[in-house]
């Protein structure tokens, strides 16, 4: 069984390498411009700009902190909104008026809050929340200290809203359904081994690790 277990993890890496690959090379298309990025943030501010906002679908968690996130997952993210990967109404309205320029442009300017490097180590996990991310693989995917993902593309995790984490792996195991789930056949798989218990403790100690994303807030919500 643990054979089995290992070979079907060595496939996942070998997919994720892959589309990372393929990715980042579509990511990397468009330059983005930190100024021009900063007028189209207009569209973002009103929930990633403000400290704590809340989004209530689907079900209440913050908004994620973007700032300091990598451009390239910023663009792919925004990518995925647009295509229907990701199924959130707001969100995939907003990536459907965008360009690929445009979504360049927004991850240079978030990708510039970055500051300070997130420690090399982080803390160490209780053996069983050590267990979980083990069974997900999580470092070898975002980094040993959960802020050096293995590919651009890949999200920076450490120090992210703990409710935010859940409610996007919850996602992940949504099937069939026209306004909610993401469609990633690694993260699907993934996050189908874990129940939603599982995805609390792995969320918690996840976002009480010290990272590199912030909520910058603008100038109309200090």
């Amino acid at each position: 069984m643990k054979h089995l277990l290992l070979t079907s993890l060595r496939a996942v890496f070998a997919s994720a390498t892959l589309l990372a690959t393929a990715t980042s090379a579509h990511a990397q298309g468009a330059k983005g411009d930190v100024q021009a990025g900063q007028k189209k943030a207009e569209m973002c501010i009103g929930c990633h700009g403000i400290a704590g906002y809340q989004n209530s679908f689907p079900e209440i968690h913050k908004v994620p902190k973007i700032s300091g996130q990598s451009g390239a997952y910023i663009l792919a993210s925004l990518n995925a909104y647009k295509k229907g990967e990701r199924k959130h109404p707001s969100m995939r309205g907003i990536a459907g008026s965008l360009s690929d320029q445009d979504m360049a442009d927004l991850g240079a300017f978030y990708e510039s809050h970055a500051s300070v490097a997130a420690p090399e180590t982080i803390k160490a996990p209780s053996a069983a929340v050590a267990a979980l991310l083990d069974k997900g693989a999580c470092l070898s995917c975002h980094g040993a200290n959960l802020s050096k993902p293995i590919d651009p593309t890949y999200p920076k995790i450490g120090g992210q809203h703990a409710d935010y984490l859940f409610v996007a792996l919850k996602a992940y195991t949504v099937e069939g359904n026209a306004v909610v789930g993401r469609s990633n056949g690694i993260m699907g798989g993934i996050a189908k081994q874990f129940t939603p218990a599982e995805m609390r403790q792995l969320a918690k100690y996840i976002a009480s690790v010290p990272g590199e994303l912030k909520t910058v807030p603008q100038s109309r919500f200090r």
